[in-house]
């Protein structure tokens, strides 16, 4: 099997202790690093050289939660009403936009959302996804949009009873089941997973006991996790006291879906008892700080307080370079306490998400970790070193820098070059988006 070898490269090594090696080659051979150090050329006969003179080499970056459904909503020209609150902001462009989403839609924003995160040295996705007029085979459309393109990812079916009650509700639950079993079938057989499955949910307040019920008997049965927003405004917490007289988390803790492989997003109104028992039962929490300033619901001022904080979109695209800029300049407008260090820390840590799902070692540069990797064409002004090297990131590094990206060990792109045409992708997609913004114009919010 032929070996890819990085040589000669700067090594960002590992983000949470920010590790820095210089002048190093990287081998990869099949899907994992084999070894990290110097003159490797030497002792690997077949190989490809990567020459990363002058550019570093590091993990991969993980958003940890996105919707891909909302690839084809940039610039969306419909007719919307009012929208002066979150609710109706859900009920006047995201509802009616993922109503009007069909199989072909889906895909191209399956393989839109997947270029364009690649091409931000973005390795995996983390999808949270909803179409109401296309449950069934939805996942294994978005799951076939992320495998052609070549990233990494897990997606899963927001389960909700806003369009069709307790029949939706059950093709939600059934829509997950079905792509947990299909995940596990390929990985009895051999296959390679790409994509992995979770239980998925829109909100508790979409949510009546019977559906947490049916998801509660779905991560047995399936052996994920839930990925469910939570308390992203402040109605999401009244709705919870005023029917169910409970917190949203003890609600969840009731039907045992708080786990250490749960994901929840958002959190902005929870309070401390809450976040104390997230953090007691491990669960990881995504921060999502550009999204939450677009429909703004408020800054998460209790982000410090979360053990497993991780970082996403919401459908903001697969930046990251970006998004953890936004994350710690909003950040510090609230006086909030922590630098640089501190968000790459979270950045880095949906690698460890990723670890419980696909059981195999991320995020760092060595030895038997999966290749997922990034070549970047940084030309630092300053000594890039242990000690700095996440202020790089923060004020510096960007994705305008990704050169080449690694995923599983195989080059997806390549000196900016993709080894399929994306013009022709880029094009069928404005096809595909006219048509669902023409769709949605008759599609009403109520």
């Amino acid at each position: 099997m032929e070996v890819t070898l990085f040589k000669n490269a700067l090594v960002i090594q590992n983000l949470d202790d920010f590790t820095v090696l210089k002048k190093r080659d990287v081998a990869v051979k099949g899907d994992k690093i084999v070894e990290v150090g110097t003159d490797l050329a030497l002792k690997y006969k077949e190989k490809k050289v990567i020459d990363c003179t002058d550019k570093i080499v590091m993990p991969g970056n993980v958003c940890s939660h996105h919707h891909y459904y909302s690839a084809l909503s940039r610039g969306m020209l419909v007719n919307a009403g009012v929208q002066n609150d979150f609710v109706q902001v859900l009920k006047e462009w995201w509802w009616r936009l993922d109503r009007a989403l069909d199989e072909e839609a889906l895909y191209y924003s399956s393989l839109i959302c997947s270029i364009d995160a690649i091409g931000c040295g973005t390795t995996s996705c983390v999808d949270h996804h909803a179409s109401p007029s296309f449950i069934e085979g939805s996942l294994e459309t978005i799951a076939k949009g992320m495998e052609e393109i070549g990233i990494r990812g897990l997606t899963c079916y927001e389960v909700t009873d806003r369009n069709g009650g307790m029949d939706e509700v059950r093709l939600g639950v059934n829509e997950n089941v079905a792509f947990a079993r299909s995940v596990d079938k390929k990985r009895s057989s051999g296959e390679n997973v790409l994509v992995e499955a979770m239980i998925g949910a829109h909100a508790p307040f979409t949510l009546p006991n019977k559906a947490l019920e049916l998801m509660s008997e779905a991560t047995e049965t399936t052996q994920r996790s839930i990925h469910l927003h939570v308390a992203e405004d402040k109605y999401d917490t009244v709705h919870s006291h005023h029917l169910y007289h409970q917190d949203i988390m003890e609600r969840l803790d009731r039907f045992n879906l708080l786990n250490e492989k749960t994901l929840l997003v958002h959190g902005l109104w929870l309070n401390e008892k809450e976040i104390e028992l997230m953090n007691e039962r491990k669960s990881f929490l995504a921060h999502n700080p550009r999204s939450n300033m677009n429909n703004n619901v408020g800054y998460f001022k209790n982000l410090t307080k979360v053990k497993n904080l991780v970082l996403g979109t919401d459908g903001c695209g697969g930046n990251m370079f970006e998004e953890i800029k936004l994350a710690f300049f909003k950040h510090k407008d609230q006086g909030g306490a922590w630098w640089p260090t501190d968000f790459v820390e979270v950045l880095n840590r949906g690698n460890r998400l990723l670890e419980l799902y696909f059981k195999a070692k991320f995020g760092s540069v060595a030895a038997g970790c999966k290749a997922d990797l990034v070549v970047l064409d940084y030309n630092s002004p300053t000594p890039l070193v242990n000690d700095n090297g996440a202020s790089h990131i923060v004020w510096g590094i960007s994705s305008n820098a990704v050169e080449s990206v690694m995923v599983d060990g195989k080059m997806v792109m390549e000196n900016r070059t993709f080894g399929f045409d994306v013009k022709e992708i880029y094009a069928k997609a404005r096809e595909a988006a006219k048509r669902v913004w023409q769709k949605v114009d008759t599609i009403s919010p109520h």
